[in-house]
Order: C-alpha cells, then structure tokens, then sequence
C-alpha cells in the first residue's frame, strides 16, 4: 500500500490532472495594481468560455477560487477562470471610481479588461463567450463591468450586489466609509439608472450584456432594494419588462423576477437569505449557456 501523499501523486499522473490556481503576472494596463489568477482546466475546450469570478470586501482570488464550486465545472466543461484580486481600499472594488465608470479611462475595471484580454490572445479563448459574476463588492463590480464594458461580457450574474454608478460621487465603497446612501438602496428611475449605464460608454450602440441579479430578502449590509433598483436599470437598458414572479425557483426559499420571456434580465430573491445570497453555479452557468 502507497502512503496517502505518493498515492495522490501516482493518482494525478495516472489521470493527468494538474491544474491549479496560478497567479499572473504582466498582463497588461493595470492602473490601480490589482492581481490576476487563473484556473485552466487540463482539458481546456476548442475556443474556451471565459469566466471573470470576483470576489467580496475583505477577500482576495485565492479565497474566491475556494468560495464556489466554479473549478469542477471548468474541469467538465472546459472553460478558464479568471480570479481579479484587490489589495486596495480594505480588497473591495473600487465601484465608485470615476474611471472605473467611464469606458477606456482606468481604473479596476481597466485592469480586469486588460486580463480578458490577456487571456483571450493566450489561450485562444472565444471572445464572444466572456462572463463575469461577483459576490458583495464583486457584485457590485460585476454590474459595474457590464455597464462600462459591454463588448467585453456576453451576460453577468451579480450575487448581493448594488446597481451600474450606485457608489457615484461618494469617497469610497466599503462597509466602514461614511457614505452608505448606495447599499441602503439608493433608488432612481429606471431611466436615470439606464442613463448612468449608457454615460459610461457614450455613442456605444451594440449588444448590452445578459444579467442575473440575485439577492438576500434578509440581507442587512447591502439592502435588498439594491437588486430592485438593479433589475429598473438593465430592465430600462435591456429594453425588456417585468412580466411576473415564479416562488419555489430555484428552491423552495427563493422568488425567480423574471423580465420578458427570461433570457436576458432575471432576478432571484432570497426569503431569510441574508448578505451574501449562496452561489448557485447550476442556474448561472445554465443562464450563461455553459451548460444545459
């Protein structure tokens, strides 16, 4: 009998399986010097999927690369992940910045681009499958990155998060900055919040990207009138209307918002979920098209 550390390795060289986080260094325009980390899987598909995962305040790739069962599904399916790390404003997503905001101007979501594109041209990825999800503040960025980057990301799926341009005009977005306007619900009309969206990249005329808004009823730190007011502003960009409520989807504790037939803008409430409403990879990747 192999001890257990000779048997796992005979075991990987058998199967062929190695694949593990790696961070990424020279990537590209990185203005605001956050890191970058892939998982590609050993059995990487003809043209991958490319899914930018985003992690919380308070985390960083490597825990968020832990946090979702995302890694099994690109072992499955054959797509790449990247994991974007923050090290600045206490790891949360600078999702007030104004260049941030603005296409092409810096900021985060410069640098998070940067690593799309990066990945793009290595692997030979397809660029019209590129996703991005976050939980918290990486929900927040997600929405953020949709709304400044439209070509880039073919649909997102914002866990807890807060609508395009929330954190506007305020000094930070943390849990401790004095300004907490936005994650208690900063409400606007659907067409002030479109119009936030459409200033962030102004004359762009094309394909907007699908979202997914998904939120706890019980979350105290980020207001479940964040995913309301989320869902007016891509229901008023995404041109489509809410149509009606379907209770028990995906499970018993949650509400399925659906806009239109569903495939471009739907939301999921959590009764009794709190701050941060679970990952559930079946219903993203589903939405996605990643899996059937």
């Amino acid at each position: 009998m192999l001890p257990k550390t000779l048997l796992g390795l005979a075991l990987t060289a058998a199967t062929g399986l190695c694949a593990s986080l790696q961070q990424v260094t020279n990537w590209g325009s990185n203005p605001t010097k956050i890191q970058m980390y892939t998982y590609v899987p050993d059995r990487l598909a003809t043209k991958p999927a490319i899914i930018v995962a985003l992690h919380a305040c308070g985390g960083n790739a490597p825990s968020w690369y832990s946090g979702t069962r995302l890694p099994s599904y690109a072992d499955q399916n054959g797509f790449i992940l990247i994991y974007p790390g923050t090290p600045n404003m206490s790891n949360c997503w600078g999702v007030h910045d104004p260049a941030s905001l603005t296409h092409g101007a810096g900021g985060d979501s410069l640098g998070i681009v940067a690593m799309v594109n990066y990945t793009i041209a290595k692997y030979n990825a397809d660029p019209a499958r590129v996703y991005v999800m976050g939980t918290s503040s990486g929900g927040m960025m997600t929405n953020v990155l949709a709304g400044t980057y439209p070509e880039v990301f073919e649909a997102g799926a914002a866990y807890s998060g807060t609508a395009h341009a929330c954190f506007a005009g305020a000094g930070s977005a943390t849990p401790f900055s004095a300004n907490q306007t936005c994650a208690r619900g900063l409400q606007h009309t659907p067409q002030e919040w479109g119009n936030f969206v459409r200033n962030s990249y102004p004359g762009y005329t094309g394909r907007r990207p699908r979202m997914q808004i998904i939120h706890g009823a019980a979350d105290n730190l980020v207001y479940p009138k964040c995913a309301m007011e989320a869902l007016k502003q891509w229901s008023n960009v995404l041109g489509v209307e809410f149509s009606r409520n379907v209770t028990g989807v995906p499970s018993q504790a949650y509400t399925q918002i659906i806009y239109g037939d569903g495939t471009k803008l739907v939301g999921y409430m959590g009764a009794g979920v709190g701050h941060v409403a679970p990952t559930n990879e079946q219903v993203m990747l589903k939405f996605f098209g990643l899996i059937n």
